[in-house]
């Protein structure tokens, strides 16, 4: 990037109006764009899998990041590891985008082979002078977080990964996630720059009108609310929501399960994350249609069905753990404009399809919600780059997580000399 590039990226976010949304600019500029992902999709720790994605010894994922290419890695000791997925000889990618196993490494194009640890084994007519110790995948620097695969593809990753890892721990620790499978699994490309999608995913302003699979079970009040001008049944219906939260995280609290929020997300943050525990509409069970369980089957060895949902956030991902099952769903940017939203389904690796649970019901919230979502951000998208858009206000009540993203970004940016 330029150095005109960069104080014009500099100053596009400088002269952001507090509360307000950002300049069009920031979501359609290739240049720009190219700044964000070695930012924040090198310098940071993003989320790129699941421990389900490589269950066994000798499975690999490889997944894609802009110029960049990583492989996961299941050794034979069962351990995760990741590589950056070019061959130490001339650059050749050992494997293309997916899901694979292997029992090592080989290199499609002069056939130099790697171990499950990276070391290399065999590389024909090199000569007796050649240490093939020297020539070993490059690792990337790895953290799995319950069943979330998080990688830095920076030199210095931030250490601050170590304060999500000691909240989540303890609050995934009673699904025993790493024993779990994929029940099914999507990807997307949404319409529309990725701070768009994160955007979208940090409010809740939209989801009572776009979001009628996702409000049967979700309650957007746990995301802001403005009781001006309500009417008095309405306030009596927030009254027993309260109430039912109230009740609900006791309950919850008596038998152990951490309930309280932890926001790590101010400007001094790197390592972006916010989690809670939302109560579930309804029967109070699961993010389904009949918000009860769809697996029954359920994580570790969990009896208590109605345990709410265990919220993550990251920059580039979000999470749902329930009693039966798992949405964790991530984003890779394509393009100015192009946005891979790839989710998974996790439930019990015991659990047996079309007896424990059925697809259908599983993901029925989800893969609605997903690509209305991707409604969404396409015309937000397009709109941005009118040369009518001027940024309008965020709402106070509904979207102060939304302009605290835009606090971040800017500060993240500034910390990397932007």
């Amino acid at each position: 990037m330029s150095i005109a590039a960069v104080d014009f990226h500099r100053q596009l976010v400088a002269t952001r109006t507090p509360g307000h949304g950002m300049n069009g600019a920031l979501f359609g500029r290739e240049d720009i764009f190219e700044n964000d992902v070695h930012i924040f999709f090198n310098q940071h720790w993003i989320l790129v899998g699941v421990t389900a994605d490589i269950p066994e010894p000798g499975d690999v994922s490889t997944i894609d990041i802009g110029k960049s290419s990583i492989l996961l890695v299941r050794d034979d000791d069962e351990q995760i590891q990741a590589f950056r997925n070019v061959c130490r000889h001339r650059g050749a990618r050992l494997k293309p985008a997916g899901k694979s196993t292997v029992g090592m490494l080989v290199c499609p194009y002069h056939q130099w082979t790697y171990d499950l640890d990276g070391s290399l084994k065999h590389a024909a007519h090199m000569g007796k002078d050649f240490n093939a110790n020297c020539r070993s995948l490059i690792p990337v620097h790895t953290q799995v977080v319950g069943a979330h695969i998080f990688v830095c593809l920076g030199e210095h990753p931030p250490e601050d990964i170590a304060h999500l890892e000691q909240t989540m721990n303890p609050r995934f620790a009673p699904y025993n996630m790493t024993h779990s499978k994929i029940a099914h699994e999507s990807e997307i490309i949404e319409n529309g720059n990725w701070k768009l999608v994160i955007e979208n995913n940090r409010e809740c302003y939209h989801c009572a009108g776009t979001h009628p699979e996702l409000t049967a079970s979700f309650l957007p009040e746990d995301f802001g609310f403005c009781a001006d001008g309500l009417s008095e049944e309405s306030l009596k219906a927030l009254d027993e929501y309260e109430q039912r939260n109230a009740a609900a995280k006791k309950s919850w609290e008596d038998e152990g399960f951490i309930c309280d929020t932890v926001e790590h997300l101010d400007v001094d943050a790197v390592t972006q994350f916010r989690t809670q525990r939302l109560v579930i509409a309804g029967n109070g069970e699961s993010q389904t249609l009949d918000t009860r369980v769809a697996c029954t089957k359920l994580f570790g060895d969990l009896s208590r069905r109605d345990l709410g949902d265990v919220h993550l956030w990251t920059h580039n991902s979000w999470t749902h753990v329930m009693s039966d099952h798992a949405v964790i769903a991530y984003i890779i940017p394509l393009e100015p404009g192009k946005t891979l939203v790839r989710t998974k389904w996790l439930v019990n690796a015991d659990a047996v399809e079309g007896v424990d649970y059925h697809v259908d019901k599983l993901v029925e919230v989800w893969n609605a919600t997903n690509q209305q979502d991707a409604n969404l951000v396409a015309i937000t998208h397009s709109g941005t780059q009118d040369p009518a858009y001027s940024p309008g206000p965020f709402s106070a009540f509904t979207e102060s997580y939304v302009d605290q993203f835009s606090r971040w970004y800017a500060a993240r940016l500034a910390a990397h000399g932007v």
